[in-house]
């Protein structure tokens, strides 16, 4: 699959074009997924996903930086990493909820070799990509055979149910999940990609194991992951490797062994796997 470098739009900001070149073949299609937890992005870890995209030549990067506060700063970052991994034609595109597509720009985005998503706010980046048109966009951009990244809040888009981060028993976030209890975890829609998975991230460093167990138990049938930081997980045809520096943490939950009292949530039987850098599991 060939994507043609756009030179003619205007929303891109082109951040570099460097000598070299990742060499590849055809890619499959639908696309593949690479999913960091957030945190460091070390350069073997960076590096596997750029293996993994299989770019070619005449294929181009496009980083999606405005779920972050410094949207800049974050695709300026990102490109500079890139492009010392050895990565040429990297462009950003810069959106808010005002913004529109143009028909180049939607053109520019569904024909990107690699899209990758920065951190932030997911809520923050859904508002923007449901206003514009974007979500249809990536999405397409999947479907042709694309590699999908992002971390953290790039991350939680992924799922078809997203995360907000948001407790809706607690109204001030605290940074951690004392109880297990129903409708505390807000979920909202995200970009779609992993239609039967929903995705935390900083997972074990930031300790969210309550709060995706009760996501587990009130959606029973969703394979929901945990992954920590400096780690990711690469997505293809219904398998996800673990990559990366630290753990994936899968739980999955029968709607047959789940049950309430009071407010508090319960289930009989959770699966749990616990996975290292190399081992794989099944996304249904």
């Amino acid at each position: 699959m060939k994507h043609t470098f756009p030179f003619f739009f205007t929303l891109f900001l082109l951040i570099s074009t460097f000598v070299g070149c990742i060499s590849g073949t055809d890619k499959q299609s639908p696309g593949k997924l690479f999913i960091i937890g957030g945190g460091e992005r070390p350069p073997a870890l960076m590096q596997q996903m750029l293996n993994a995209a299989n770019l070619s030549t005449d294929d181009y990067v496009l980083v999606l930086p405005f779920a972050s506060s410094v949207p800049v700063e974050a695709a300026a970052g990102v490109s500079r990493q890139l492009s010392d991994l050895g990565a040429q034609n990297i462009a950003a595109l810069f959106l808010n909820s005002d913004s529109l597509l143009t028909a180049d720009a939607l053109d520019s985005v569904q024909n990107a070799a690699l899209v990758y998503i920065t951190g932030g706010d997911q809520n923050q980046f859904m508002v923007v990509a449901q206003r514009t048109g974007l979500v249809e966009a990536i999405r397409e951009a999947y479907s042709r055979g694309a590699l999908i990244a992002g971390t953290s809040a790039g991350a939680a888009v992924m799922s078809k149910k997203m995360i907000t981060g948001n407790q809706l028993s607690q109204a001030v976030y605290s940074g951690s999940f004392k109880t297990i209890h129903q409708n505390n975890i807000e979920i909202k829609e995200g970009l779609g990609l992993l239609a039967y998975a929903i995705v935390d991230q900083h997972f074990i460093r930031r300790m969210r194991m309550n709060r995706l167990i009760a996501v587990a138990i009130e959606n029973p049938g969703e394979t929901c992951i945990g992954i920590d930081e400096s780690t990711a997980i690469l997505v293809q045809n219904s398998r996800a490797e673990v990559v990366g520096s630290s753990q994936v943490v899968v739980l999955n939950v029968d709607k047959d062994a789940v049950f309430a009292d009071k407010g508090m949530l319960g289930a009989d039987g959770i699966m749990m796997k616990l996975l290292l850098p190399g081992q794989s599991f099944a996304i249904h």
